[in-house]
């Protein structure tokens, strides 16, 4: 008898061991799950998928690809994130994009002016809306959902003004070469997008004004009340927004030795995609370039493998529609 319940309490006591055992593995496990990122985790599962369909997708050639196709849409969302993060909104960057690549490429071609100095002046024409922006965001009162709209409105019709609405080609060589130089093997493009986003998590980390942004996003009135040039910070936002969409729009033009005046018209959703899928809050106040830089790869992937796939162009919308309802359905829950 006792050599049964010898048995027996052996047994619970393996039992029991087990049981902590499982319980320890699970937190270890939770606390892992915990400390990635949940864009970073979504990315991966989109990798593990692809490369799972399709046989191309693993390739060094490949990424290098993605990376090519992401990038002038990856610095605009750099300066997405920076508006949204304030609480604010930018539909323009698109049109702002295409405006300020359409006067570069109007006054190179019409008017003879060297292309560095027209490339200056483009690059102003994106400082420039991104100011307006501010001004009617801030002096002006105008929601910003409003005020963008009415510049994304603007800049359109601008574009399609200056050249009657015909492209613009022949660029100089030097220029749209530069859409194929590699340094190490890395394209210049992906090397000028890596750079932006550190630029830009620098500020952010590291400086006042751009650690102001997460105050003014989390409650304008008391960073206000906390010292901050609330209204100039703003501003300055917008001007850098307006300046990354008209570099992005350069990057474009060398891609495509060409200048479109609806260049970069379909890019606003992915943008907006980008931003919140990296983890940026709508309301403002939370957000940073690895998460946006993560999603931007998200939407990368998702593009590439679709067309990996031979997935219908028209069925991509959709599925990127859909990662926007799930992240910010995620957002929502992370803020409850």
């Amino acid at each position: 008898m006792s050599e049964l319940n010898n048995n027996v309490d052996t047994a619970r006591a393996a039992g029991t061991g087990l049981t902590m055992g499982a319980g320890r593995l699970f937190g270890v496990i939770r606390a892992v799950y915990g400390a990635i990122p949940g864009p970073l985790l979504g990315l991966i599962l989109v990798c593990v998928v692809f490369s799972w369909l399709s046989p191309y997708f693993l390739t060094t050639r490949n990424f290098i690809n993605i990376f090519s196709q992401v990038s002038e849409i990856g610095i605009m969302a750099a300066g997405a994130a920076l508006v949204i993060l304030i609480g604010g909104i930018d539909l323009s960057v698109g049109a702002v994009l295409a405006v300020s690549l359409m006067v570069n490429a109007w006054l190179y071609r019409d008017f003879g002016v060297p292309f560095v100095l027209s490339t200056l002046v483009g690059l102003g024409v994106g400082a420039l809306v991104g100011f307006v922006n501010g001004i009617l965001s801030t002096y002006g009162r105008i929601q910003p959902f409003v005020a963008t709209l009415a510049t994304m409105s603007a800049c359109s019709g601008i574009a399609l003004f200056v050249t009657n609405g015909g492209p613009v080609t022949g660029f100089p060589e030097w220029f749209t070469a530069l859409a194929t130089i590699r340094v190490a093997g890395i394209p210049l493009e992906m090397i000028i997008l890596v750079s932006v986003y550190l630029a830009v998590a620098f500020w952010l980390n590291f400086r006042p004004t751009g650690r102001a942004l997460y105050a003014i996003g989390g409650s304008e009135e008391v960073a206000r009340l906390s010292g901050i040039d609330t209204q100039k910070v703003k501003i300055l936002v917008y001007v850098i927004a307006g300046l990354l969409a008209a570099l992005a729009g350069l990057i474009l033009g060398a891609r495509l030795d060409s200048a479109h005046p609806t260049a970069g018209a379909g890019d606003l959703l992915s943008v907006i995609a980008v931003v919140v899928i990296g983890g940026a809050s709508l309301s403002g106040g939370s957000g940073g370039m690895f998460g946006t830089f993560i999603g931007l790869l998200i939407i990368g992937v998702l593009r590439n493998g679709m067309a990996l796939l031979n997935v219908s162009p028209n069925l991509q919308p959709v599925v990127i529609g859909v990662a926007i309802i799930i992240a910010v359905m995620l957002d929502r829950r992370s803020q409850r």
